[in-house]
């Protein structure tokens, strides 16, 4: 793994200390954990920007909610 150097405030510096009282096995494992999660957490904004923007197209668009309407007529049950 590449290894890196950056600057934290004293108190992430504390956390990332006491990684073992909060089950990390050391202090890579805490910021791997807290980069993984940050990257899920912004993802999961972006998709639910996108479906917002979708929304708001498909309630201003008529022939795609006719479409979208006639397929779900079809669609078995």
């Amino acid at each position: 793994m590449i290894q890196a150097k950056f600057r934290l405030k004293e108190s992430y510096i504390q956390f990332i200390e006491q990684c073992n009282r909060y089950g990390f096995k050391d202090k890579s494992d805490v910021v791997r954990t807290a980069i993984d999660r940050l990257i899920t957490e912004l993802t999961q904004q972006r998709l639910c920007e996108s479906a917002a923007l979708y929304a708001d197209v498909y309630k201003e668009d008529g022939e795609t909610q006719e479409w979208t309407d006639a397929s779900l007529s079809e669609w078995p049950t």
